[in-house]
């Protein structure tokens, strides 16, 4: 029987809200499976994304593909009419060799090599996002070299405080405002249709973060429409929060939310091409990933915890247990048993692979060398941040479950 450490922060939350019977059930019946692994459950990859497109009907989704470039997953996206948030030349040819429409996919990453640009657009795309001078230039030369024109859409980032946020995002993204107005001002006159992009932060658990940014979204468009032209779109970026172990609302709560900052601040909700960046909360809830205990020490040096290292930590899987930045849920088999604090830790020879030191979890007093703990809605930015070959470990193993006939007759 599952069972999941009863910290202060879980007792209103359920062990398996958002990990599938369909992902139990596999783990279930593969008890010999050597760890660590991953297993994502791909119906509920389609329940979220479904359920996003209810919540912000006016609004475009482009699934960020940095949190989980599984081709299972992006097939299944492109599949249900998802456009594609993209970073490098690797993610092109991935999402368009599975069939995405590149007129569809948005280069989002601010910091692009120019031959990668150009490669960019002699696949056709035509979307990308920009934060200063210099990669403006590079955009509008690189369309110019490559079609004999300067013609696409460019979203220029504004930075946000990042309040809210589990991972803020507010340093090496995004120009101020007033870097911002000279930037929007020279691609339109360039011949670029102009939009503005934000990131409220990773992970936001706060459904209002979108308004003060989408209120200086209008400012700035406001100063475009009295030169003459007419703003392209919002791209409301990512942040839609996964289920980890800080409440968060659900997101009906952040479409009404976000409907209502467009229409206090457009007049409507459909003012405005609008598109949104969903990577964690379409992949996250439906990972589990399953690890075994290594080693289980105590330390003169921390009285009253053991140290249980894993055979799981932070270069195989665990990155975002950087800095404890996220928090994932911890399940074991210890079904009434008596738990007592542990520092969690990886296998590898760095001493940073330390998983959790500060945020306190707790585990069965009786746990044993060889046992095995799950780690809660893991499929976000864990395959995706694994290591190649660190200390000779091999990269997280993925299964992935296919879509289910009741999933694709919704």
């Amino acid at each position: 029987m599952y069972s999941t450490n009863e910290l202060p922060l879980l007792a209103d939350r359920s062990a398996v809200a958002s990990v599938s019977d369909r992902a139990d059930e596999f783990i279930a019946t593969n008890p010999t499976l050597a760890t660590p692994f991953l297993v994502v459950d791909l119906d509920v990859v389609a329940d979220r994304y479904r359920q996003l497109c209810a919540s912000l009907p006016s609004t475009s989704v482009f699934y960020a593909v940095k949190a989980n470039p599984a081709p299972e997953v992006v097939q299944l996206l492109v599949s249900l009419g998802s456009s594609f948030d993209v970073a490098s030349p690797g993610e092109i040819d991935l999402c368009l060799d599975l069939g995405a429409d590149p007129a569809r996919l948005s280069y989002g990453n601010t910091i692009k090599k120019e031959r990668d640009i150009a490669y960019a657009v002699s696949r056709g795309i035509r979307i990308f996002t920009v934060d200063s001078p210099a990669e403006l230039q590079k955009v509008a030369a690189q369309l110019e070299a490559v079609t004999g024109e300067i013609r696409g859409t460019v979203y220029v980032r504004i930075v946000t405080d990042g309040a809210g946020a589990d991972w803020p995002l507010s340093r090496k993204f995004g120009c101020s405002l007033d870097e911002a107005w000279p930037l929007m001002l020279r691609a339109a006159q360039a011949g670029l249709d102009v939009g503005v992009s934000f990131h409220v932060g990773s992970q936001q658990r706060n459904p209002q973060a979108w308004d003060e940014p989408l209120r200086q979204v209008a400012s700035l468009f406001e100063r475009l429409r009295v030169r003459g032209y007419t703003p392209a779109g919002i791209n409301l970026g990512g942040g839609l929060p996964s289920t980890y172990t800080d409440p968060t609302p659900e997101v009906q709560a952040y479409g009404e939310a976000i409907n209502a900052a467009l229409v206090r601040h457009f007049g409507t909700e459909d003012a405005y091409l609008t598109i949104i960046e969903p990577g964690r909360y379409l992949v996250a809830d439906a990972g589990v990933i399953q690890a075994e205990v290594v080693l289980i020490a105590e330390r003169d040096s921390d009285p009253g915890r053991r140290w249980v290292y894993l055979d799981l930590g932070m270069f195989n899987g665990l990155t975002e247990a950087l800095g404890e930045a996220i928090r994932y849920r911890v399940r074991h088999y210890g079904d009434g048993a008596e738990c007592g604090p542990v520092v969690l830790a990886g296998p590898s020879c760095d001493s940073a692979d330390v998983l959790y030191e500060t945020y306190e979890y707790q585990l069965p007093l009786d746990l044993k060398i060889g046992d095995r703990i799950e780690f809660l809605s893991t499929g976000a930015y864990t395959s995706s941040y694994s290591s190649v070959w660190f200390n000779g470990f091999t990269p997280l193993v993925s299964h992935y479950l296919p879509v289910s006939t009741s999933a694709t007759d919704r």
